[in-house]
């Protein structure tokens, strides 16, 4: 196949469209710090189509709160790369589409930008359900490490598309 993307993404991609498309299930994105990388794997698999329905690069704050209606306090409160935002991000994803699972990314892929308590390599994931229950939050925070911009948006990928497996 010929593809613009490392094989390894492309093969997750591949396993998630197969995967989503044999149970019918339609699937949307929220990315900030990967700025659009996980819809573009998943867009290079043939056939995509029956499975993707919204991909949202919301790369500043004012994008996550127009596009997908995140609470302004909640990011002046938690910060862009929050538990709290990614959640909400998802939320907005699955709001703003006809999508049955979200998953959102937001983090600090460097090389600044990072803080003591949020170091560059540290990104914030959060998967939402249609119909789920708004209180069972699916958000986690992983510490790559400073392994270069590359490197970070890669892993924040690979683990994306794992969120999306069934």
């Amino acid at each position: 196949m010929d593809v613009l993307l490392p094989n390894d993404l492309i093969a997750l991609a591949e396993r998630v469209v197969t995967a989503n498309r044999a149970i019918g299930r339609r699937v949307a994105l929220a990315e900030s710090c990967t700025g659009g990388l996980v819809s573009a794997a998943l867009t290079e698999i043939p056939g995509s189509s029956d499975v993707v329905e919204a991909g949202f690069v919301t790369y500043s704050n004012k994008a996550k709160i127009d596009l997908l209606k995140v609470n302004s306090e909640l990011i002046e409160t938690f910060g862009a790369v929050s538990t709290a935002t990614a959640w909400a991000m998802a939320q907005g994803a699955l709001a703003a589409s006809e999508a049955d699972i979200a998953v959102a990314i937001t983090g600090v892929a460097g090389p600044g930008g990072g803080t003591l308590k949020k170091p560059v390599g540290t990104v914030v994931f959060a998967q939402a359900l249609r119909g789920g229950d708004p209180e069972d939050i699916k958000a986690e925070r992983h510490e790559f490490g400073d392994i270069g911009r590359g490197g970070i948006r890669l892993q924040a990928a690979l683990l994306a598309l794992g969120l999306l497996l069934p």
